[in-house]
């Protein structure tokens, strides 16, 4: 067991290296199908993996200059604020029902990305169809244009991916990054550093709210899953800048279809 707690934890850390945020979405379903835990036990030790995987990427992505450090303070502030009402709703719902709820999420997630991957094949805007000026960056100073409707956009994409993270135990990233995409003009790269910085402090966040209500088991396949997502994330990182982005959402979009018909079949 403790190689495939391994095994997983490294191709859940190279998925979200490579993916800049999806591969979170994965780290659940390994668990519960690989380890055989449930849901309410694999959750936290999900958040825990992708919280210091992708706190490696945003310290990346930070050093180059690419996070969107304010915007990612604010979506974390609420989603931090919001992860508590999901993981009381987790606890509430039966196990079967966050299984199908899950699955459902993870098939919506697919049909988007595989869409417009297919529909874009340049790589910049492969998970939305356009782009409002909701959320703009000044050309002259480079700088965010803050405004009520922008901080209120902001505000509610953290907190959407709060109740996510603290109901499924993912790290939100499937709703920033399309979210991001729809609503601003940041570059794609841009995009994914501060959604690695979102997805680090909610999954954090998330995490203590858990050990705090007693519902973290720590346990050397844990601790393996969790090291093995971080170094994982290093590889994944460095692999994304030579493989195109194209690609990588439809292997990705075609991975999570089939992870997410497994789920609903053992449901059944």
């Amino acid at each position: 067991m403790l190689i495939i707690a391994l095994t997983l934890g490294s191709f859940v850390g190279l998925v979200l290296g490579l993916t800049g945020a999806g591969g979170g979405i994965l780290a659940v379903p390994a668990l519960t199908l690989g380890l055989g835990w449930s849901m309410t036990q694999a959750s936290p030790i999900a958040l825990l993996a992708v919280a210091c995987a992708a706190a490696i990427g945003s310290i990346d992505g930070i050093r180059r200059g690419m996070v969107r450090i304010r915007a990612a303070l604010l979506m974390s502030l609420t989603g931090i604020l919001a992860a508590p009402f999901g993981m009381s709703l987790a606890q509430a719902l039966p196990e079967q029902w966050l299984i199908n709820i899950f699955a459902m999420v993870m098939l919506i997630v697919a049909v988007r990305l595989f869409r417009n991957a297919s529909n874009n094949s340049s790589g910049d805007d492969l998970l939305t169809d356009s782009r409002s000026d909701t959320w703009k960056i000044n050309a002259k100073t480079g700088r965010i244009s803050w405004n009520a409707t922008s901080i209120l956009t902001v505000g509610l994409i953290g907190m959407v991916s709060g109740v996510m993270t603290g109901l499924l135990g993912v790290g939100g990233g499937f709703i920033i990054v399309p979210a991001l995409l729809r609503y601003s003009n940041i570059t794609i790269h841009g995009i994914i550093a501060t959604s690695l910085m979102v997805i680090a402090l909610i999954s954090a966040g998330a995490v203590i709210a858990a050990m705090a209500q007693g519902n973290v088991s720590m346990s050397i396949q844990a601790w393996i899953f969790i090291v093995a997502s971080a170094a994982g994330m290093l590889i994944g990182r460095r692999l994304a800048e030579q493989i195109p982005r194209v690609y990588l959402q439809r292997i990705f979009a075609i991975g999570i279809t089939f992870v997410s018909i497994i789920l609903l079949y053992k449901n059944v």
